[in-house]
């Protein structure tokens, strides 16, 4: 399903403007996550940065509803009912890439609780580890999702997995350790937001290998059995 929505996307027909906008979406998003990141590993955060990354979010939300009313604009039409399924695809991956815009800039609220430099110890190096992984995996996903390159969606699925299971054991760790009360509130709250960020990219992933009614979901018998661990849903921890 995911090519030929990508097809309708390059055509002349009305979803192509949609496309763009979608496009839109995951740019903003990804620099949100890298903004975020720099505002929650660096020093002093300047108004400039809080007002830039929260400019972007505004803009991310104004394409989620902007791509919802072109969507009902084009149902509206008669004729269109061969791409009803496409655009439920549109609709569901426009809401995961709004939730990641969502995540970053909690991340980088995070600062307002730990001004400070956060420490150079082995905590912090895995969660600067675990967020090269996330950025790493979002420019990826991005590629894939253009291709809809099946066998690559499930290498960087496998990573992804991965990648939230640690954000699971760097917060265990922190709460088995004596860490300061302020230190390990930014750890963990940042392990959290970027293990939320990182299942929403998951769950555009899924979009390649699944699907329509199965998105979200890592179903153990819709992959290869050495994906059989895979099975599960960003949205379990959504609010």
């Amino acid at each position: 399903m995911l090519k030929e929505l990508i097809s309708l996307f390059r055509s002349d027909q009305p979803l192509q403007e949609m496309g763009k906008n979608f496009a839109a979406m995951l740019n903003l998003t990804y620099e949100m996550t890298i903004q975020a990141g720099e505002i929650f590993f660096g020093g002093v955060v300047s108004p400039s940065d809080s007002n830039s990354l929260y400019q972007r979010d505004i803009q991310v939300n104004k394409l989620e509803r902007r791509i919802r009313k072109q969507v009902i604009a084009h149902l509206s039409l008669s004729g269109s009912t061969p791409s009803l399924p496409y655009c439920l695809l549109l609709v569901s991956l426009v809401k995961d890439v709004e939730r990641i815009g969502d995540y970053a800039k909690n991340l980088a609220e995070v600062r307002q609780y730990h001004p400070l430099p956060l420490p150079d110890d082995e905590f912090v190096a895995e969660l600067q580890a675990i967020r090269e992984g996330v950025e790493q995996s979002f420019v990826q996903s991005r590629e894939v999702f253009v291709a809809s390159d099946r066998e690559r969606a499930l290498d960087l699925i496998r990573e992804g997995r991965s990648l939230t299971h640690r954000c699971d054991m760097l917060v265990a760790r922190v709460a088995a350790s004596d860490y300061g009360a302020r230190d390990a509130t930014a750890v963990v709250m940042g392990a959290r937001f970027y293990k939320r960020i990182a299942a929403h990219v998951l769950n555009i992933l899924s979009s390649v290998v699944m699907p329509l009614h199965k998105l979200d979901y890592y179903d153990e018998k819709e992959l290869p059995p050495e994906f059989a661990d895979l099975e599960g849903t960003a949205d379990d921890e959504d609010d």
